[in-house]
């Protein structure tokens, strides 16, 4: 029960976190109508499913890959990547051609914050 009540609690923290700042949407509305989110702060809460980083010299960055249930999104991050699994609440900037390390990956959001649960 205490376990659930926390979870509960970062539910509640992450929501509120995104909604403050921008609208949280899901990422089937983004692929469905990306012109309307263009280069627009949104929100969105998942489940990361691949995620590649690097870090040189202390400095992070990489890729990852957020599914709400409803789709998948790559998120470009200047900050080391979270873990495989790691449920994340991620505000950015949609971007269609999102390009990390050379390679495109479409429809995608540079990351401004994270939240991990």
């Amino acid at each position: 029960m205490k376990l659930q009540a926390i979870l509960l609690g970062l539910i509640i923290t992450t929501v509120a976190f995104l909604a403050a700042a921008c609208d949280k949407v899901t990422v089937a509305r983004l692929i469905d109508n990306p012109s309307k989110y263009a280069n627009k702060e949104v929100g969105i809460i998942g489940t990361v499913s691949n995620s590649y980083g690097v870090s040189i010299l202390g400095q992070g960055g990489g890729i990852y890959k957020v599914n709400d249930g409803t789709g998948s999104i790559w998120v470009v991050t200047q900050r080391g990547v979270p873990t495989e699994g790691a449920r994340v609440g991620v505000k950015g900037k949609v971007q269609n051609g999102v390009v990390y390390n050379g390679k495109n990956y479409g429809l995608g959001m540079i990351e401004n914050d994270r939240k991990i649960q």
